[in-house]
């Protein structure tokens, strides 16, 4: 039987990417107790990975639909451990990174890319604190990198 967050996916046309492997000395995640640690996953969607710079050569829109490549990436790594999605029973906090200019004021609504997707997925259980940052770069040039903790169960 196909859980109600895999059915969900399906209602919203969204297929989910494979896990991405770490890229360097690091785990993807870490589970301790009820609470999921998601390592930043960064923006790549099927042509692979997204780069810019918000402000200089990537606008707002654009931004968010990396961040939003960056919470699918983030649901197929809570799906890897967990197996079921179902067990998310709260997207906790994202901490996002945006690739931007000295004077580039709009990480937020870059990062709403994926704190809308999460409501999309989760529902209610979907809203979470958050902090969207400007950094002056990010591994290899992409876009954004986003980072979560779920309580599961």
């Amino acid at each position: 039987m196909t859980g109600k967050i895999e059915t969900r996916l399906a209602e919203l046309g969204i297929t989910l990417p494979d896990a991405p492997a770490p890229a360097a000395n690091y785990v993807p995640f870490v589970q301790t107790g009820s609470q999921l640690f998601v390592s930043g996953q960064i923006s790549a969607g099927p042509e692979g990975m997204i780069k810019g710079r918000l402000g200089a050569d990537m606008d707002v829109a654009e931004g968010a639909i990396a961040a939003r490549f960056c919470g699918l990436s983030l649901i197929a790594q809570a799906r890897a451990v967990l197996g079921d999605l179902d067990r998310v029973k709260r997207v906790v906090k994202l901490t996002g990174f945006v690739n931007s200019t000295a004077d580039f004021t709009d990480q937020p609504e870059v990062v709403n890319g994926c704190s809308n997707l999460m409501v999309e997925v989760f529902g209610e259980a979907g809203r979470h604190a958050r902090s969207a940052v400007s950094a002056v770069s990010l591994p290899r040039g992409v876009a954004v990198e986003i980072e979560a903790i779920f309580e599961i169960e």
